[in-house]
């Protein structure tokens, strides 16, 4: 039984976007790899990075001329590089980072299979690489996992003692708690956050959206309650789970959270609010009871346990872009929120394959809607 278990919230965990949204070309002239349809830019590099698993992965690193900091970004489930192409670019213009993201083994052009235990073998490879070609040292880099991402970045954070930061995206408490209201961690979950999270040992940041279908907004919260060095959080009333980069306060949070950072401890102390006084004032997270339905939801299951839900979101294509210095405020009047929620699922294979159709769905209605970044995917 825990092993069909523990298969079952595998296969849910991962849905990569088939086909992949890029491939990865050689220029004849320079040898550089490049993202195409995606044109060259002089800050950004294409690379393939192998992993103590045997895979391959594509990465992609993106300079900024004055960053200080460093973000390894570990995207959503059902995205890849060519879909997350242009908000990392964005992300490096507006937070003044370096910005290194990858593809999961499986996802995109990256080799293998995905698996949880390939997905830390994935990251693990990125900071490496970080480490050895670009010279980053752990107490720049700020580890930022969105979503399902949370799994590998929390793993990774447990293990490294020095890092600048950490930045948590609609996080997870593990595979297990998404589907099903368990009190407790079994042997054959997947990405048992809320049992990491406990030893990160540098500031973290929690994000989520207050109506979000996906992953309940519990789950940040929780999370967020267990970190050693809390920040302050940013709850987003109304926010759903694949739309948070459209709210003004998601970019200025970010900011000023990299900002802080990046100060000396004694400042960081000093000009930072504490838990008890910023948590009354902030009116996202005064909302957070009255927004819920039942003060009993977080402890009730959202559906019954024969109809789980998996770790899903989907996402267009960018189109191409003439300019890359566009702003936050330009990319939320022209993008769209999309549904990521697929409802009342009969069985595994009904399941999966409205998923597969709502993707096609979406490429279908990709000419003519919203241009530029990439959506987050869960």
């Amino acid at each position: 039984m825990g092993g069909m278990t523990s298969s079952m919230a595998a296969k849910f965990a991962f849905f990569p976007p088939n086909p992949p949204s890029y491939k990865v070309v050689k220029d004849d002239l320079t040898g550089l790899l490049l993202l195409s349809p995606y044109p060259h830019r002089e800050n950004v590099e294409v690379m393939k990075l192998s992993t103590r698993k045997g895979t391959e992965i594509v990465a992609m690193y993106v300079r900024h001329p004055m960053a200080t900091s460093t973000l390894l970004y570990s995207h959503g489930n059902a995205a890849d590089l060519g879909q997350m192409y242009e908000l990392f670019i964005e992300l490096s213009i507006h937070l003044r980072v370096n910005l290194l993201g990858y593809d999961y083994s499986g996802y995109g052009q990256s080799s293998g299979k995905p698996s949880e235990q390939h997905t830390y073998a994935d990251i693990e490879a990125s900071y490496k690489c970080l480490e050895e070609n670009y010279g980053t040292k752990q107490e720049d880099v700020i580890l930022y996992g969105q979503s399902v991402g949370s799994g590998p970045t929390l793993d990774l954070a447990s293990r490294l003692p020095r890092l600048r930061a950490v930045v948590l995206h609609s996080p997870i408490l593990s595979g297990l708690r998404v589907m099903y209201p368990v009190k407790r961690t079994y042997w054959f979950d997947i990405y048992k956050n809320i049992d990491k999270i406990p030893l990160v040992k540098c500031p973290v940041l929690v994000i989520h959206g207050t109506v979000d279908e996906v992953v309940d907004f519990s789950h940040g919260k929780q999370l967020w309650e267990l970190c050693k060095e809390k920040y302050e959080p940013l709850w987003i009333k109304g926010g759903n789970h694949c739309d948070l980069e459209l709210y003004p306060e998601y970019i200025r949070h970010l900011k000023k959270f990299v900002a802080t950072v990046e100060r000396p401890p004694s400042q960081r102390m000093g000009s930072r609010k504490s838990v008890d006084q910023f948590e009354p004032s902030r009116k996202s997270t005064d909302i957070f009871e009255a927004s819920r339905k039942s003060t009993d939801r977080r402890e009730k299951p959202r559906h019954s346990t024969d109809k789980p839900e998996h770790i899903k979101c989907q996402s267009n294509n960018p189109d191409k872009l003439d300019k890359i210095r566009i702003s936050f405020d330009q990319i939320e009047r022209s993008r769209r929120s999309v549904d990521c929620i697929e409802k009342s699922r009969k069985s595994i294979d009904l399941q999966l394959e409205r998923g597969r159709k709502s993707v096609d769905r979406l490429e279908r209605l990709r000419t003519g809607l919203f241009w530029h970044a990439s959506r987050p995917l869960v």
